[in-house]
C-alpha cells in the first residue's frame, strides 16, 4: 500500500486527471487493498487535504506556471486583454497584450474578469498574432477585483461636488468624497465609475469621476447598476445590427414541410419569444401499444446565426440573454429573437425538430431529427392551457382541447412514469417574481404556482435534450454537455454532519445517487425541519456548468444531457444545433470540421462563466429593487426565516417578498454567538441559544440602502435552547469578549418595552 504521503505526491502529479483505477494500476492494488485504498481516500478529502472534480482528485488550490497580470482594456470584438504585472518597460520594451481567455479545463470560480482585476494566466504564443497581441491568457483564478474604479451614485453636496454612494453592499456605509473640479460634469442621480485619488487618515477618501453611465432618477433604471458592475454588453455593435437586418426568412428548400402538423407553444404570458413547440399523439404502432409520438420543434438559430460571422461572435461574447424585472438583453437582436426566429403563431417558420417515439412505461425507445418548416396552431400561456385541461377553456384553447391538448397530457402523464422511475433531485424551493408597477416600482412579489403545464414542457424539453446529446455522441460530432457533478467528498463530509444533529446517518461511501436525498427529503416533508433540509442538501450540490468533458449530469440523474432547446437565448444550444445539422447532413450552415474538442472547451468555460454573470446580475437588481421598495418602511417589524448562517451573522428572507437582509453577530445579544459548521447554527456560549438554518423568527428593519440592494435587521425573536454538553468545545483560546468589550443592547422581544 502507499503511504498517505505518497498517495498525495501522486496527485500532485496528476492531479485533476486520476481516480481509483489510475492508483490502484500504478501501485498493483486489488482485492481487499483497494477497500483500504478508498479509506484512505475519504480520510484525506475529510482533512481538505484533496479534493474531488468530475470523478478525478486533485490537490486543493493546486495551481502550473502562471503570470499574474492585468485586464487593460476591451478590444473592438470586445474581448479582455490583459498586460503582465512584473514587466520592465525599460529593458523589454513595451508590454505584450495578452488576448484573455476562460480556463480550458474545469470552471472559473467566482465571477467573469473584467477591466481593471488581477488574474492568474496560463499563457500560450498565438502563431497567426497580428503583430499586437502575441499570446493568450488562460484564466485559472480571479486574483482581485478591480480596485481602481469604483462604481457608485453619485449625490451633490452644498458645495459643488459630491459623495459617491457605493453600490457594493460590502462597502455599504463607505461613501468617498468628489470635489467640483473632480465632478466631470455628473449630474444627480447619475450612476458614475471613480478613481479613489487620494486617502486621509481623517475624512473621507478622495475619488475622481471617470465616466457618466447614465442617470438612475427612476427605478425603471435599477438594472442598469448590475449591467456596468458586471460588463454584461448591453448596446449591439454596428455591424451585428446590420447583418440582422439583412437577414431574410429561411426558404422550404432543404426542408421537410410539417406546417400541417398543430404544434404549440406555451411559454410564460409576458414571453416576446418562443423558441420551443410541442405536440403529441397516440403510436399507431401496434408493437407499440399505449406508446405516444412526442415532437419538439426548436427554432432554427443556426439557420440566421452563421459561425463566424458578427452576429455569431458577439453572441459568444454575451453567452445569454439576461433577464430583469424591467428589460431583457437578449443575446441576439430582436430581429432575429422577436421576429425570424420566434415561432409566432400561423406563421411560417424554420425550426429542428425530434421525434420521439415513447414505450409503454414512458421510456423513449428510439428518435429521429428534421429539419422543418413549420407553423405553430396556437400561442398559449402556462395557466391558459392548464385550465382548459381542468375545463375551462377559453376561445383560443376550446378548438385546441381534445385533439391538441389532451394527447400532449396524456403523453406527459407517460413520461412522468420514466421520470419518477429515474428519481432525479427533486428540491422543494419556491421561485419567487416581482410584479413591477407601470413606474417600474414593486407591486409585489409572488410565488407563481407550479402547474401541470410547466411540468410537462419541463419533461419534454429534457427528453429533446438527451435525444440530441445521444445522436452527437453516436456520429462522433464534439459536443457541449450540460454538466452537474456530484456533491464533492468535503460537501457530502459536512451534509453527514448535519444529518448526525437530526439524528440521520447517512452512509460513507464516494458514490451517492439523486434518490437517497430525496429518500431523506421525503422524511422531513410537511415537518418544521423541511425549509432548512431543503436549504442544506441545495448547499452540498455541485454547480451546473457547460463541458466540452462529458461526467453526466447528477441532479436529473442523465448519464449524457445537452442544451438544444432554447438556441435563441443560449449560445450552448447553438452550438448543439450546429453539431445536429453537421452530424445528419442537414445543410452547410453546421459545426464546422475545423472545429475541435480544445476550441468547445474554451467556448464552454466561457458561457459558463456569462451564464454566472447573469444570474448574479439578476439576483442584485432584484436585491436592489426590493431595498428601494422596502426604504419607507424603517422600524416595521416583519416574519421570515434563517436562509444563511455565517461567522459573522445571520441572514434572514422575509415571507412576503423574500427580500434577504443581515443580523450582524455582534448585534444578537450580550453572549458570544459561536458558529457551528454542522449544525448551520449560531450557538451562545453562555446561554447555549441557538439560531439556525430555516428557523422561524421576527426581525425589525433597522437600515436600508437602496443603490447596494441591502437591508439590515434586528432580531426580536428568541432562539431554541442547546444543552451544554451538546453545545460542542467552546473553540480557540481568547475567543470569549470580556463583559465591558460586549455591546450595550437591550433585550429583545417584549422584553424591550
Amino acid at each position: 500500500m502507499p503511504t498517505r504521503e505518497e498517495l498525495i505526491a501522486f496527485i500532485a502529479t496528476h492531479g485533476g486527471d486520476v481516480g481509483k483505477r489510475e492508483i490502484s494500476r500504478t501501485f498493483g492494488l486489488d482485492g481487499g487493498d483497494r477497500i483500504v485504498l478508498k479509506a484512505m481516500l475519504r480520510e484525506l478529502a475529510d482533512e481538505g487535504l484533496i479534493g474531488r472534480k468530475r470523478g478525478k482528485l486533485h490537490l486543493p488550490g493546486a495551481l502550473p506556471a502562471v503570470v499574474m497580470s492585468e485586464v487593460v482594456e476591451r478590444d473592438e470584438d470586445g474581448e479582455l486583454l490583459a498586460v503582465p504585472i512584473d514587466w520592465d518597460e525599460d529593458e523589454h520594451g513595451e508590454a505584450p497584450r495578452i488576448l484573455v481567455q476562460l480556463a480550458r479545463r474545469g470552471r472559473l470560480a467566482g465571477p467573469a474578469p473584467t477591466v481593471g482585476d488581477r488574474v492568474l494566466l496560463k499563457t500560450e504564443e498565438i502563431s497567426e498574432a497580428d503583430g499586437r497581441v502575441r499570446h493568450t491568457g488562460h484564466v485559472l483564478k480571479v486574483l482581485e477585483k478591480s480596485r481602481t474604479l469604483v462604481l457608485g451614485l453619485y449625490r451633490r453636496d452644498a458645495q459643488g461636488g459630491g459623495r459617491l454612494i457605493p453600490i457594493d453592499k460590502r462597502n455599504m456605509g463607505r461613501e468617498l468624497a468628489i470635489p467640483p473640479d473632480f465632478a466631470n460634469g455628473a449630474e444627480e442621480g447619475d450612476l458614475v465609475s471613480v478613481e479613489i485619488v487620494r486617502h486621509h487618515a481623517y475624512g473621507l477618501p478622495t475619488a475622481k469621476v471617470k465616466e457618466r453611465l447614465g442617470s438612475i432618477a427612476t427605478e425603471k433604471a435599477i438594472s442598469l447598476i448590475a449591467i456596468h458592475a458586471h460588463g454584461i454588453p448591453s448596446v449591439f455593435r454596428r455591424n451585428t445590427l446590420a447583418e440582422a437586418e439583412a437577414a431574410r426568412p429561411a426558404s422550404l428548400a432543404g426542408r421537410e414541410d410539417w406546417r400541417d402538423l398543430p404544434l404549440l407553444t406555451i411559454d410564460p404570458p409576458d414571453a416576446k419569444d418562443h423558441d420551443d413547440a410541442v405536440h403529441a399523439t397516440p403510436d399507431t404502432d401496434p408493437a407499440n401499444a399505449g406508446g405516444f409520438i412526442l415532437t419538439v420543434a426548436i427554432a432554427d438559430v443556426a439557420a440566421y446565426v452563421q459561425p463566424g460571422s458578427a452576429l455569431d461572435r458577439e453572441a459568444l461574447v454575451r453567452g445569454n440573454s439576461v433577464y430583469f424585472p424591467d428589460r431583457v438583453l437578449p443575446m441576439l437582436p430582436e430581429r432575429i429573437s422577436n421576429d425570424l426566429c420566434s415561432l409566432r403563431p400561423l406563421e411560417d417558420r424554420p425550426a429542428l425538430a425530434v421525434r420521439m417515439v415513447i414505450g409503454p412505461n414512458g421510456r423513449k425507445k428510439s428518435h429521429s431529427f428534421h429539419r422543418i418548416m413549420m407553423r405553430s396552431a396556437a400561442k398559449l400561456a402556462y395557466a391558459q392551457a392548464q385550465a382548459a385541461i381542468d375545463g375551462q377553456p377559453d376561445e383560443v384553447t376550446q378548438p385546441l382541447l381534445d385533439d391538441v391538448l389532451r394527447p400532449l397530457w396524456d403523453g406527459y402523464a407517460l413520461v412522468k412514469k420514466a421520470r419518477d422511475a429515474r428519481s432525479p433531485l427533486d428540491l422543494d424551493l419556491p421561485e419567487r417574481k416581482i410584479l413591477l408597477k407601470p413606474d417600474g416600482t414593486v407591486d409585489r412579489v409572488i410565488v407563481p404556482e407550479r402547474l401541470d403545464a410547466h411540468k410537462l414542457i419541463e419533461e419534454f424539453m429534457i427528453l429533446a435534450n438527451v435525444a440530441a446529446a445521444e445522436t452527437l455522441e453516436e456520429k462522433r460530432i464534439p459536443l457541449i454537455y450540460r454538466v452537474h457533478d456530484q456533491p464533492s467528498l468535503e460537501k457530502m463530509s459536512s451534509l453527514r454532519e448535519f444529518l448526525q444533529t437530526l439524528d440521520i446517518k447517512m452512509p460513507k461511501t464516494e458514490t451517492v445517487r439523486p434518490a437517497q436525498f430525496n429518500e431523506i427529503l421525503a422524511r422531513f416533508t410537511d415537518t418544521e425541519y423541511a425549509p432548512l433540509v431543503n436549504q442544506v442538501i441545495l448547499r452540498s450540490q455541485a454547480q451546473a456548468e457547460y463541458a466540452q468533458e462529458n461526467y453526466g449530469h447528477f441532479g436529473l440523474h442523465l448519464r449524457r444531457y445537452a442544451h438544444f432547446t432554447s438556441p435563441i437565448r443560449r449560445y450552448a444550444d447553438l452550438i448543439v444545433h450546429r453539431g445536429l445539422i453537421r452530424a445528419l447532413g442537414f445543410g452547410r450552415d453546421g459545426l464546422p470540421e475545423s472545429t475541435t474538442p480544445e476550441e468547445l472547451a474554451e467556448i464552454a468555460a466561457r458561457i459558463s462563466a456569462s451564464e454566472r454573470r447573469a444570474m448574479a446580475a439578476e439576483r442584485e437588481t432584484i436585491d436592489r429593487l426590493i431595498a428601494h421598495h422596502m426604504a419607507e418602511q424603517i422600524g416595521a417589524t416583519f416574519k421570515g426565516r434563517i436562509s444563511g448562517v455565517t461567522k459573522a451573522g445571520l441572514f434572514v428572507a422575509l415571507d412576503d417578498t423574500g427580500a434577504d437582509g443581515f443580523i450582524p453577530a455582534v448585534t444578537l445579544g450580550h453572549d458570544y454567538y459561536r458558529y457551528d459548521e454542522a449544525r448551520h447554527a449560531l450557538i451562545g456560549d453562555q446561554t447555549g441559544e441557538m439560531h439556525r438554518l430555516g428557523d422561524r423568527v421576527e426581525v425589525k428593519l433597522v437600515e436600508a440602502a437602496p443603490v447596494a440592494g441591502a437591508l439590515r435587521f434586528e432580531l426580536l425573536s428568541e432562539g431554541s435552547r442547546v444543552s451544554g454538553a451538546a453545545r460542542g468545545p467552546r473553540g480557540p483560546r481568547g475567543r470569549f469578549r470580556r463583559p465591558d468589550e460586549r455591546p450595550a443592547r437591550p433585550p429583545r422581544g417584549g422584553k424591550r418595552r
